[in-house]
C-alpha cells in the first residue's frame, strides 16, 4: 500500500479539512536556487516532465530580446524530440538581465507563433495602400532590388537609396552595409524618440546620452517613470529597487502619479515645460551654499573658458565661476520655481537637500519625458547633466556615467570608408545640430522638392502609425514619383507595410544574428542574438544552411539577407562593394553570417578569447552557448585616465585651457600634473557655456536655461478647456508599435483613455468611461476618459502604444487591430472611423474566443501635428488641446486630420530653425564635432563638397 497521500488528501490538506495532513514538495533536481535553472554544463541536455508527468528532452539555446531596447538575455526552451519552442525564459548568464525578464520576454513566443505572421515574401497587389499583396520568391525579390539600387549606383543617384530603421537591435552592423554602398542613406527614429535628452548631455559632456549606476547609488534622481517602464526598463528596475532596499532614496519628478511616482520618497508632480527651471533652482541653492565638489569643478569644469568669454576682465579662480554662475541663476529662486510649476512651497529646498545628503553618489537619468514633450525640452537634459557634475557624480561610482563607458560596439572585419556624400533629405540644412536624422519631416522634405527616394527600406519602423501627422506618410508612400520601390522588412503586418511594393518576412530574437550591447549598468557587456533551431542543429552536428532552413516559412535574418543582396547588387566587383562582403576565412567567397560573427569575437573583443579558453571552447561557440560576455575592469573615473604620450612626441599644454596637443591635434587635458583623457568637449571638461552653440546661431541658448515651452502654464486655460496633453508615457507591457501581435500582452494592456484628474473633470462635467474629444490643432481624435487622482489638475495624459489599425480586406493583427476606414469629409479634412467587423475566426488561433475585451485603443498620434525644436531637431511631443465632451456624431476611435492646418503648423514652426549656409561657419554643414550615426568623412561637412549636378561625391 502506497504510503503517498492520494490527490483528494492532499487537496484536503492544503484547505485545512485534514488537521495534521502535511504535504512536503517534491525537491527541486537543481537544488535550492529558486530560479530553478538547470546547470550551463547541462543546458542541451535537459530532461523535464511536462504537466502529465512525461518525460522530454529539452535544449536551452540562448538568444537575446527584442522587444525593447534593454537587449536582456533569453532562453528558449526547445523539446528535441518536436523542434518545438515550448517556452521563453531569462538567461541567467546574462550580465544585464540577470537572468529575469519583464512579460515582454517570454511574449516572445507570441510573436514566434503568431499565426497571422508574414511567412513569405509579398508583392503588391494593385494600387499601394489598399492593402493587396499576392506571394512572390526570395530570388525575385532580391533581383528586383538589386537591380533598382545598382541602377542608380550607376547613374550616381546615392542619395536616393534610403534605409530608415525604428529600433536598429544590432552594433554598426547596417552602417557597415550603408558605407559599403557608398550611400549616405541611414534614417532613424531618433528625433520622435531621445534627441533633445542627447542633446542635452552632448552640449554638457561631449556624450550624448546617461548611464546611471543605480545599484550603488544612495540617491536615484528620475525625470520619468524610468522605475516601470523607461529606457532599459529590467535591468534598471532591477538596480533600482535593490539600492532602495539597502537604503537610497528615490525623487521622481513627473506630473502624473505612475507607479515610479507611486515608490518615491519625494515626488514632484511638476507642469510640463517647468522642470528645468526646478533644477536650475535646485543647482543654483547647493552652489550658494557650496554643497557641491569643488576639487571636481576645479579640475573638471570648464570655469576658465566661461570667464574668458563672458567675465574677461575677471579674476581667473574657480571662486569668481562659482559667483558669476550663482549670479546668472539668480532668477531660478526655489520660491518662483516652486511656483511656475505648481509644486508645494519647499519642494526645491527639499529636492536640494536630497542631492546634498546624496553627493556624489547621485545616479539621474532623464530619456524621452520632459525632454523630448517641450520646446527647449535639451536644457532641461543639460541642467541635469550640469547639476550631475557640480555635485562630483559624473563618472563616480553610485554616480551617472556617459553611456559610452559602458558599450561596447566592436568592428566588424571589413570597415569601409566612411565616404564623402552628405543627403540632405535624412541632414537638412535647416538643423546643423539636430540630433540625429531629421526623420519626422520627411514626408515635408520630399514635399518641398528637396529630394526623392529611389528605394526606401523600412525596418522595426512603423511612421504611418508611431510618428506624428501620419497622414502626411501615407501621401508619400502612395505616390509612387516620391518614393520609387519601397521595401518593408517585417515580421508582421503594420500600417506602414500596407503602402510597401514587397514585404520581406525578417525574424525575431530566436530567428535572426545580431549583437547587442547596452549601457545598463556600470560595466561593459555584449549579447549574441542568434536563430535558436539552427544553432541547435550545429551545435549537434547537423548541417545548417541558411536560417530560412530553420525558421517558420520562408523567414530569413537580416544579416543573411544584406550579405546576399550586397553580392547580387556587386556580381563582379566592379562597384568595390562585393569585396566587404567576402570572407575573411576564405578569400574571394561570400562571407557566411557565423563567420562574420566568428571574426568579431576572436579579434574584437578583449577578454573573450581568454574566457573561452577557460571553459574550453573557442570564442564563437562561447557566444552560442552563454550568449553574452562582460568584459573585466571597471567603467567610472574613465575621464581620470592617464594618456600614454608617444616617446619623442612634442606635448603642447594651453597655459590657460590645459588642453594638451600634439601636432596640432587635442590628445587630452592636463589635470593634476599629467595628461589625462578628459571629456569630448573642446576645452576636454564640462562645458557650462557652449562656444558651438554661440558659433551656430543660437547665442541666447549658449549658457543653460529653462526656455519658455510651447505648452507652458501661461499659455494654456484648463478652466475654459485648454489643456497640455502628455502623449508620451509608456506602460511596461507594450512594445512601442510591436505589441499587436501579442495576445498575452494585449490582454493586459489593450485600451489607452485619457487621464484627467477629478477636479478638471467635474468642472467640465466629464464622467470616467466617457466619450471626450481632444482637439490639437491639425484635428481630434475621440476617446474615453479616466478621472483619476493620479494626474496633475491642468494636465491630461493619454498613453503610447494602443489604436492599432488595419484597413478593410487587408491584412494585419487581429489581436491588437482596429479595422478602419478613411472617409473625405465635406469641409476637406479626412476622417478615420473604426468599423464593426466579425472577430477572426477561431481557426485562426483558438484563443480569439476567449478575448473578452472589445476596445483596442484610440491613435492619437496622427492627429499632431510636427513641432521641430530648432537646436535639437526633436519633434515636442507634447500638444496644446481643447477638450470637449463628444458629440453624437462621434464614435470611439475617430481621428479627424486638416492636412491643410498639418503643412501650415509645419511652416510656422520651421521658421524658428537657425540654418547653416555655404556662407557661414567655413562652409559647414554641421559641426564636426556632432555625432552622427553614420560616420562621414570630414570633406563631407561641406557645402562646396557638392557637385554641380546636385549629387554629391
Amino acid at each position: 500500500m502506497s504510503s503517498k497521500p492520494s490527490w483528494i488528501e492532499k487537496m484536503a490538506s492544503r484547505m485545512g479539512l485534514v488537521p495534521g495532513q502535511t504535504v512536503k514538495p517534491e525537491p527541486s533536481p537543481y537544488g535550492d536556487d529558486l530560479r530553478n535553472y538547470p546547470p550551463f554544463e547541462k543546458w542541451l541536455e535537459v530532461e523535464e516532465q511536462d504537466s502529465a508527468r512525461r518525460t522530454r528532452k529539452m535544449a536551452m539555446i540562448p538568444t537575446t530580446c527584442f522587444n525593447c531596447e534593454s537587449g536582456c538575455g533569453l532562453l528558449a526552451a526547445i523539446d528535441v524530440d518536436q523542434q518545438e519552442i515550448v517556452r521563453i525564459e531569462g538567461n541567467p548568464l546574462h550580465p544585464g538581465s540577470r537572468g529575469r525578464n519583464c512579460a515582454k520576454g517570454p511574449a516572445t513566443l507570441n510573436q514566434v507563433n503568431d499565426p497571422e505572421r508574414i511567412l513569405q515574401p509579398m508583392a503588391r497587389k494593385g494600387p499601394r495602400g489598399e492593402g493587396g499583396f499576392e506571394p512572390i520568391s526570395w530570388d525575385e525579390a532580391l533581383d528586383t532590388i538589386a537591380l533598382k539600387i545598382r541602377g542608380l549606383l550607376q547613374q550616381q543617384r546615392h542619395d536616393e537609396v534610403m534605409y530608415h530603421v525604428g529600433r536598429p537591435g544590432h552594433e554598426g552592423s547596417m552602417e557597415r552595409v550603408l558605407q559599403a554602398w557608398g550611400v549616405d542613406g541611414h534614417n532613424s527614429h531618433t528625433t520622435v524618440c531621445s534627441a533633445s535628452a542627447r542633446c542635452g548631455y552632448q552640449m554638457a559632456w561631449g556624450h550624448d546620452r546617461p548611464a546611471p549606476d543605480h545599484e550603488n547609488a544612495q540617491l536615484i534622481f528620475l525625470i520619468s517613470a524610468h522605475l516601470e517602464s523607461g529606457h532599459y526598463f529590467n535591468p534598471h528596475a532591477q538596480r533600482i529597487m535593490e539600492a532602495k532596499e539597502r537604503g537610497a532614496r528615490i525623487v521622481v519628478m513627473d506630473p502624473r502619479l505612475s507607479n515610479t511616482a507611486s515608490r518615491a520618497d519625494l515626488w514632484l508632480p511638476t507642469r510640463p515645460g517647468t522642470e528645468g527651471g526646478v533644477i536650475l533652482a535646485a543647482l543654483r541653492l547647493l552652489i550658494r551654499d557650496r554643497k557641491i565638489d569643488l576639487k571636481f569643478v576645479e579640475n573638471w569644469v570648464d570655469w576658465r573658458g566661461y570667464l574668458k568669454e563672458l567675465h574677461p576682465t575677471d579674476s581667473s579662480s574657480v571662486e569668481q565661476f562659482l559667483d558669476r554662475f550663482t549670479e546668472h541663476l539668480d532668477s531660478w529662486t526655489p520660491e518662483e520655481a516652486d511656483r511656475q510649476a505648481g509644486l508645494e512651497p519647499g519642494s526645491v529646498v527639499a529636492l536640494a537637500r536630497e542631492i546634498e545628503r546624496a553627493g556624489p553618489r547621485m545616479a539621474s537619468h532623464i530619456w524621452r519625458s520632459a525632454a523630448s514633450g517641450n520646446l527647449g525640452g535639451w536644457q532641461i537634459a543639460r541642467s541635469l547633466a550640469l547639476l550631475t557634475a557640480f555635485t562630483g557624480a559624473l563618472g563616480q561610482e553610485g554616480g551617472t556615467s556617459p553611456a559610452g563607458w559602458n558599450k561596447l560596439k566592436p568592428d566588424f572585419f571589413s570597415m569601409p570608408d566612411h565616404g564623402d556624400r552628405w543627403n540632405e533629405l535624412i541632414w537638412p540644412r535647416q538643423y546643423p545640430t539636430s540630433f540625429y536624422e531629421m526623420s519626422h519631416l520627411l514626408p515635408h522634405l520630399v514635399e518641398d522638392g528637396v529630394g526623392k527616394i529611389g528605394v526606401y527600406f523600412t525596418r522595426v519602423f512603423n511612421p504611418v502609425w508611431t510618428f506624428p501627422d501620419g497622414m502626411s506618410w501615407m501621401d508619400m508612400l502612395r505616390d509612387e514619383e516620391k518614393v520609387g520601390l519601397h521595401i518593408a522588412m517585417t515580421p508582421t503586418w503594420n500600417e506602414t507595410a500596407l503602402f510597401a511594393d514587397l514585404v520581406l518576412p525578417m525574424g525575431h530574437s530566436t530567428e535572426r544574428h545580431d549583437i547587442q550591447s547596452q549601457e545598463t549598468h556600470s560595466a561593459r557587456w555584449i549579447s549574441f542574438r542568434q536563430p535558436v533551431f539552427r544553432t541547435l542543429a550545429r551545435l549537434q552536428g547537423k548541417p545548417a544552411g541558411d536560417t530560412r532552413g530553420f525558421n517558420p516559412g520562408e523567414v530569413w535574418e537580416e544579416d543573411e539577407f544584406w550579405i546576399e543582396l550586397s553580392w547580387r547588387i556587386d556580381p563582379d566587383g566592379e562597384l568595390g562593394i562585393r569585396k566587404h562582403f567576402e570572407s575573411p576565412y576564405r578569400p574571394g567567397e561570400k562571407v557566411t553570417v557565423e563567420e562574420q560573427y566568428k571574426y568579431m569575437f576572436e579579434n574584437d573583443i578583449p577578454g573573450l578569447p581568454e574566457k573561452a579558453a577557460q571553459m574550453g571552447m573557442d570564442p564563437f561557440e562561447y557566444m552560442t552557448r552563454v550568449g553574452a560576455f562582460e568584459l573585466e575592469g571597471k567603467t567610472d573615473r574613465i575621464h581620470e585616465n592617464p594618456i600614454e604620450i608617444p616617446e619623442g612626441a612634442a606635448v603642447i599644454v594651453d597655459p590657460i585651457s590645459s588642453v594638451a596637443t600634439v601636432d596640432g591635434k587635442k590628445v587630452g587635458v592636463a589635470v593634476d600634473g599629467a595628461i589625462r583623457v578628459g571629456f569630448p568637449t573642446a576645452s576636454g571638461r564640462v562645458e557650462v557655456f557652449s562656444r558651438l552653440l554661440q558659433e551656430w546661431g543660437f547665442e541666447d541658448m549658449a549658457l543653460p536655461g529653462a526656455p519658455v515651452s510651447h505648452v507652458a502654464p501661461e499659455m494654456l486655460d484648463p478652466d475654459n478647456g485648454i489643456f497640455v496633453l502628455l502623449p508620451t508615457f509608456r506602460l511596461p507591457t507594450m512594445i512601442h508599435s510591436r505589441s499587436s501581435n501579442s495576445k498575452h500582452l494585449m490582454e493586459i494592456s489593450h485600451a489607452n483613455p485619457v487621464w484627467i484628474h477629478p477636479d478638471d473633470a467635474s468642472q467640465h462635467r466629464i464622467e470616467d468611461g466617457q466619450l471626450v474629444k481632444i482637439e490639437t490643432e491639425i484635428g481630434h481624435f475621440i476617446n474615453r476618459a479616466r478621472v483619476t487622482d493620479g494626474m496633475s489638475p491642468g494636465v491630461l495624459a493619454c498613453s503610447h502604444h494602443m489604436g492599432r489599425w488595419k484597413l478593410e480586406n487587408s491584412p494585419g493583427s487581429s489581436w491588437g487591430s482596429s479595422t478602419v476606414r478613411f472617409e473625405d469629409l465635406p469641409d476637406g479634412r479626412v476622417r478615420m472611423r473604426q468599423i464593426e467587423v466579425e472577430k477572426p475566426v477561431g481557426n485562426v488561433d483558438p484563443d480569439v474566443d476567449r478575448s473578452w475585451w472589445q476596445e483596442k485603443g484610440v491613435h492619437q498620434n496622427m492627429a499632431f501635428p510636427v513641432q521641430t525644436d530648432p537646436v535639437s531637431g526633436m519633434h515636442c511631443w507634447h500638444q496644446k488641446v481643447r477638450l470637449v465632451a463628444a458629440d453624437s456624431t462621434d464614435q470611439y476611435g475617430d481621428v479627424v486630420v486638416d492636412q491643410t492646418k498639418s503643412r501650415e503648423v509645419h511652416q510656422r514652426w520651421l521658421s524658428l530653425a537657425r540654418p547653416a549656409s555655404p556662407e557661414l561657419h567655413g562652409g559647414l554643414r554641421r559641426p564636426r564635432e556632432l555625432p552622427r550615426p553614420l560616420a562621414r568623412n570630414p570633406r563631407a561637412y561641406l557645402f562646396e563638397n557638392d557637385r554641380n549636378d546636385g549629387s554629391q561625391r
